[in-house]
């Protein structure tokens, strides 16, 4: 069977069709990275669940959901930039 896709449609390689393997690899890092911290310092593994929860389950929401369907490592770039640089710009009309 043959598709036909439009010159102007964008394919976006997605895991299952549900999240961007880069923002899948954010994921990852920020998980094993929290994991191993609370590894290190909290030996109650119930505590270690909670938290493992509390910190990583936000993230989890905001790239399966996303900002209008944009890649969250796409938006945590734009962040920073503004963060590193905030400019408001005003315009005003004469009258």
């Amino acid at each position: 069977m043959k598709y036909t896709f439009p010159q102007n449609y964008t394919f976006k390689n997605k895991l299952f069709g549900i999240i961007d393997y880069s923002t899948l690899a954010l994921n990852i890092i920020w998980d094993a990275f929290v994991f191993c911290l609370l590894d290190i310092f909290i030996s109650n593994l119930s505590i270690k669940i909670s938290l493992l929860i509390i910190f990583c389950f936000p993230l989890l929401l905001f790239s399966l959901i996303g900002f209008n369907h944009e890649n969250f490592v796409y938006v945590l770039i734009y962040l920073f930039k503004f963060i590193k640089n905030p400019k408001i710009y005003f315009y005003s009309k004469d009258k």
